[in-house]
């Protein structure tokens, strides 16, 4: 049995493989510009990405310190992290021409604007997170 419309919630909505698997179901789940939002927004919400943005909030930095002052992130993943970034115009990737190369990568003025986004819902989660964590006990005390 194919699902109907309002059995799909925003969580599903988080999966771009559930939206892309409905619509071979033949739903049109949502427009094209709202998947490019989603797209966008569970991309750079990742955690690789929120800290390079925070952490490139302060200027340029060249790789290595990136991935030093980032634990945990493997060189790869910061490759791809940064590449990405740089597609969405949101980093600037500066090739010095000397030996070895210096490669710097700082914030362009859209990742700059993002940034300050990215700081005001930081914000917003301390202000609200007594209460987040509140409703998640209250949810799990339920649902145990």
């Amino acid at each position: 049995m194919k699902p109907t419309h309002s059995e799909v919630t925003k969580e599903d909505l988080k999966s771009q493989h559930l939206l892309m698997r409905l619509e071979q179901d033949g739903f049109e789940v949502v427009s094209r510009e709202v998947r490019q939002k989603i797209e966008f927004l569970s991309k750079v919400g990742s955690k690789w990405n929120c800290l390079i943005i925070t952490l490139l909030g302060s200027g340029a930095k060249r790789f290595g310190e990136i991935r030093r002052l980032i634990s945990g992130i493997s060189q790869r993943m910061l490759t791809i992290t940064l590449r990405d970034l740089e597609r969405d115009g949101l980093v600037t990737r500066t090739v010095f021409p000397t030996v070895p190369p210096r490669v710097d990568y700082e914030l362009t003025e859209l990742g700059r604007s993002f940034r300050d986004q990215l700081i005001q819902l930081g914000e917003w989660t301390a202000e609200h997170l007594t209460e987040i964590e509140t409703a998640q006990k209250q949810y799990d005390a339920r649902e145990s």
